[in-house]
């Protein structure tokens, strides 16, 4: 039994080719950041995997002393979570920042019956809603920070969360480029784990550290090696509904992951355009009034 086998489970077919993803997500990166005029960048560490890999990669492509590691616990945040993250800025030696939100979230929800810049509605929020404030102010954070370190935001979602909407929109799902935002979470254990990512970050249930002991397969009602392999003869080898329960997937967890995939579309697309496609109103005369014009078929 292999190394990678002890740390987590690996569907056989999602396997990947570590040593050539790294080089593509290595070289994706140094280019990006050399077409778009930067030199450095700069990610949220969590604690968690996902960021623990990104930041990895990160300091291959531009060097440790090029990337910047933001922590942004919240007074709910395991503490476990500061501490992994400190893991990474160890290993790496990359610059790394401490910024607790929680006077941020909490100058809008409020606290302990004190009414917050939110409002009365604002007051007595779900844990989900705080959750997805925290996302947004961090990636806030991160922006701002940004102009300051003179990078780009890199994202550290992966593939799995992307396609099953578990994501906050402008919060964790927001940056200038995802790195291994084509990677399934499976195989970002299996790269994590051939890199050097500490063991301890690769065991861990994944969580969105969203409320005290809330794991991301817990919510999702999904175990991540049975969730990414649905999703990648669904989607990347195109079987059937059919097809996918003769190869033993439960029907009801088929439907529920097509209604996940349908319902979260929004969050993968960028925003629509009214496209009105204007024309003039008197086409001899280029000074007449733009107006909609036929639609085209």
């Amino acid at each position: 039994m292999s190394a990678t086998d002890r740390l987590f489970e690996l569907p056989e077919e999602l396997a990947i080719d570590t040593e050539a993803v790294r080089r593509e997500i290595v070289e994706f990166t140094r280019g990006y950041l050399r077409r778009a005029g930067f030199g450095r960048l700069l990610l949220g560490l969590s604690g968690g995997i996902d960021s623990a890999l990104t930041a990895f990669l990160a300091a291959e492509a531009v060097g440790p002393e090029n990337v910047l590691g933001v922590m942004m616990p919240y007074r709910t945040s395991s503490p476990q979570s500061v501490e992994h993250a400190r893991l990474v800025v160890e290993r790496l030696g990359c610059a790394s920042r401490l910024v607790e939100i929680t006077a941020m979230v909490e100058g809008y929800f409020g606290r302990e019956g004190e009414i917050g810049a939110g409002g009365e509605v604002a007051r007595g929020a779900t844990p989900l809603r705080r959750g997805n404030l925290a996302a947004r102010l961090r990636m806030a954070v991160l922006y701002d920070r940004s102009v300051v370190w003179n990078g780009l935001v890199a994202g550290t979602g992966n593939k799995t969360e992307a396609m099953i909407g578990y994501t906050t929109m402008y919060g964790d799902n927001a940056c200038a480029f995802a790195p291994i935002g084509d990677l399934y979470k499976s195989q970002v254990r299996q790269l994590a784990a051939s890199l050097g990512v500490p063991d301890e970050i690769i065991r861990k249930a994944p969580s969105a550290d969203l409320w005290p002991g809330q794991t991301d397969e817990g919510e999702a009602g999904f175990s991540y090696p049975e969730l990414d392999r649905m999703l990648y003869w669904m989607l990347d080898r195109g079987r059937s509904d059919g097809e996918l329960a003769a190869m033993g997937f439960a029907e009801a967890r088929i439907r529920r992951l097509h209604q996940m995939i349908a319902a979260s579309e929004f969050k993968r697309n960028v925003p629509p355009v009214a496209l009105l496609r204007l024309e003039r109103s008197d086409p001899a005369d280029p000074t007449s009034v733009l107006r909609p014009g036929p639609a085209k078929r």
